[in-house]
């Protein structure tokens, strides 16, 4: 059924583009140039749709939008726009318009902006989101991406497998012992060589952990909470499993354990262990012995904890002289996992007793353990032959190489065992040679167009999307991608066009907010927007004010270097803007060493009650919260930041200042400059930090002023005030220790 459709454009190119769109609708369509004309076609006639141009002059539009609601209720209004202004579109949100399109307007965003309004008709109808909220829907994936990806590729090895099949069948299967031999001794020498990599991986571990800032310190004073906080970082980084620090009598300061089945930085730690003093390797490094090779040395550990490959060095204090021992290790079975992956062997390590400690082959404990002649055949002969063996495994026949496992440059330490399944390659006739080869470049010629052809399907939006997100980097927030069609890509695509949306509404509330509320404080600011509860026009609402000041800070920074003080003030700054935020205060600025907040505007209105009693409860968790600041910075030897805070209840005017494209919500009014007063005259009564409260706050408070303890200070004169003001100590509430002793 045809729909009146009303085009309010400054632009005629883009009412040209809205007209194709609707025409191709089958709409009924009426044009207007400007407002007034806007105006007298809604005397004549009831439309169905509205689509307005917010870029006319002043805010004349907002008037003619409410009006045109108001008679309209009906009537589904989108807004349209050309650039990006962020004062027009949060009054157009306020006004409760949400559905928004910018240019160019083609097909598929101006479905996806009047499906908005039926999306979130149904959303409403069920309470899933308030009245106004934008719904963003994420399109149906219909086709995915791994379908068409898989789907070629399967219909290919099906034809590989027929044509493999009738060729196998052809072939003549023939021994390559030698080969085969071959290529075992080559994995033999991959495994030697990949034990020395790991072996340097370790001793660059242990360097970098004996180099580190503190770690000899740490040492010899038996620190071992500071040992585990250099140390960790360290052994995750390089993802070592085990690493104990020793001091210098052998004795553990701390051991590191990685957990079996945890994370990379799952550990369990212990100290105190003895055992490690009585081995070889660790003896060596405590009586300062070298070889050719250094300082370093290498030995196995059977113990509780599995069996492991340690790497030992000293750890040096400033004199030169061994105040320690850093042992970094790997288990035995992570070893031959890993060599197993580098080599595409089966790995087993045996100890000097021919006895399995660590195998991919087979369960240690189920193994083929060596006899004491080829151990001594191994390592007496290993410079001129190596020993191999025929084992069997589930049914599969396997070789194994065995030879020296060598640890810094020559030691003896075990032995390594390599196996490879015995296999065959196979001889064919020329004729078959050729199928093979006609086949295989048949089929080379098939996966490469396919792959190619794919690539393009895929790289191609993706290739638009790593444009557009580059344009987003650079700040532009105008971009959009097209979101034709019917998989992932598609999704992803609309996906990143609402993150987009999001950034831009997000901008919005940074610049209202900055970073000093919690999300949840800027979600429910977002809802009270939009549902009209709160404006950005300036707006009288009665809230609880609170100061806090650093008495005497420009003084003394006068004295210091500014990053330390910046160093301080944001160290302070931590300690008090959590605990505002926890009881629903906005930090409104930092100015120097003041910070001011409100509460009982936002997120939502509060009664002045409310508001008194969350900013009191603040001030006396930030009052203890300096005191704790200030007893830890005395034994540090610091300055103390001795602190004022002033507590105010009255009237404010709140909302949005700044200019057209950078808005900041604040709070103005006399409400404002007390505080600050009330703040000035905390260095008159109290020499360390203390809280001043105003006689507004404490009738705010009401029967919740029974919770405080309030002293009376008296009258005060304050500037700006032609009458004296009275002004309350605020204290912790007393309390009882012991009968009628009160504290």
């Amino acid at each position: 059924m045809a729909q009146r459709v009303l085009l309010v454009q400054t632009e005629t190119k883009a009412a040209q583009e809205l007209t194709r769109y609707f025409n191709g609708r089958g709409d009924e369509i009426w044009k207007a140039w400007d407002l007034g004309q806007a105006e007298t076609l809604l005397n004549e006639l009831e439309f169905q749709f509205m689509l307005v141009d917010i870029n006319f002059p002043a805010n004349e539009w907002i008037g003619f939008l409410q009006r045109a609601q108001h008679k309209y209720p009906q009537c589904k209004i989108v807004i349209t726009h050309k650039f990006p202004d962020l004062h027009r579109e949060m009054l157009a949100r306020e006004h409760g318009f949400a559905v928004f399109i910018r240019q160019p307007f083609n097909k598929q965003w101006l479905d996806r902006a009047l499906a908005n309004f039926a999306e979130r008709e149904i959303a409403e109808a069920r309470g899933e989101v308030k009245p106004g909220r934008p719904i963003q829907p994420l399109p149906r994936v219909s086709m995915p991406v791994r379908v068409k990806i898989t789907l070629p590729y399967l219909i290919l090895a099906l034809i590989f497998a027929l044509a493999g099949a009738y060729i196998v069948s052809q072939v003549v299967l023939e021994s390559v012992q030698e080969r085969y031999l071959n290529q075992l001794v080559e994995t033999g020498v991959r495994s030697a060589d990949w034990m020395v990599r790991q072996e340097n991986n370790m001793l660059s571990t242990l360097r970098l952990v004996v180099n580190s800032q503190g770690i000899p310190e740490a040492v010899q004073a038996g620190e071992t909470e500071t040992l585990r906080t250099l140390v960790l970082p360290l052994a995750v980084n390089a993802g070592e499993e085990v690493v104990e620090v020793l001091d210098a009598d052998g004795v553990s300061l701390l051991s590191m354990r990685s957990v079996a089945g945890g994370g990379p930085a799952d550990y369990a730690f212990s100290a105190g262990e003895v055992h490690f003093k009585s081995l070889d390797f660790v003896q060596n490094v405590l009586q300062g012995q070298s070889d050719e090779r250094g300082d370093k040395y290498a030995g196995l550990v059977q113990s509780d904890w599995g069996d492991v490959f340690y790497i030992s060095g000293p750890i040096y204090d400033e004199q030169n002289q061994v105040v320690g021992v850093l042992l970094v290790g790997r288990h035995l079975s992570t070893l031959a996992r890993e060599m197993k992956q580098e080599t595409l062997a089966e790995t087993t390590l045996y100890d000097l007793n021919g006895r399995p400690l660590a195998s991919t082959l087979y369960a240690t404990d189920q193994g083929f353990p060596l006899l004491d002649s080829q151990v001594e055949e191994v390592l007496t002969g290993q410079a001129q032959s190596s020993l191999t063996r025929n084992l069997a495994r589930e049914s599969v026949d396997y070789t194994e190489l065995l030879g020296p496992w060598e640890v810094r440059g020559g030691s003896d330490v075990g032995l390594l065992g390599v196996a490879l399944a015995q296999s065959f390659l196979v001889r064919t006739s020329q004729f078959t040679r050729i199928q093979i080869f006609v086949l295989v470049a048949v089929g080379i010629l098939l996966v490469v167009s396919v792959g190619v052809y794919l690539a393009r399907m895929i790289t191609n939006p993706l290739q638009r999307l790593l444009d557009a997100s580059h344009q987003v980097a650079q700040g532009n927030l105008e971009v959009k991608l097209d979101t034709g069609g019917d998989d992932e890509l598609s999704a992803l695509a609309s996906s990143f066009n609402f993150m987009v949306a999001g950034l831009q509404e997000g901008v919005i509330y940074r610049d209202l907010l900055g970073r000093t509320v919690s999300p949840e404080v800027r979600e429910q600011l977002r809802q009270t927007f939009s549902s009209g509860d709160l404006r950005l026009a300036g707006q009288e609402a009665v809230a609880t004010v609170l100061m806090a000041d650093i008495r005497d800070f420009t003084t003394l920074s006068e004295k210091m270097d500014p990053a330390l003080v910046f160093e301080w003030l944001n160290a302070y700054y931590g300690k008090l803007v959590p605990i505002i935020t926890a009881y629903g205060g906005v930090v409104n600025k930092f100015d120097g060493d003041a910070i001011l907040a409100f509460f009982g505007i936002l997120p939502s209105l509060l009664s002045p009650q409310e508001s008194a009693m969350a900013a009191c409860q603040a001030g006396l968790d930030m009052l203890e919260a300096i005191e704790n600041f200030n007893q830890k910075r005395t034994e540090e030897g610091l300055p103390l930041m001795m602190s004022g805070i002033g507590i105010n209840t009255g009237l404010v005017m709140a909302g949005g200042l700044g200019s057209s494209d950078r808005l900041h919500y604040t709070i103005i009014g006399d409400t404002v400059n007390t505080t600050q007063r009330l703040e000035a005259l905390t260095r008159q009564f109290f020499s360390g930090s203390g809280i001043v409260i105003s006689q507004s706050t404490l009738e705010a408070l009401g029967d919740s002023r029974s919770e405080f303890n309030i002293n009376p200070l008296g009258q005060r004169a304050v500037k700006g005030k032609a009458e004296q003001v009275q002004i309350y100590r605020l204290r912790q509430p007393m309390r009882v220790d012991g009968p009628g002793i009160m504290l």
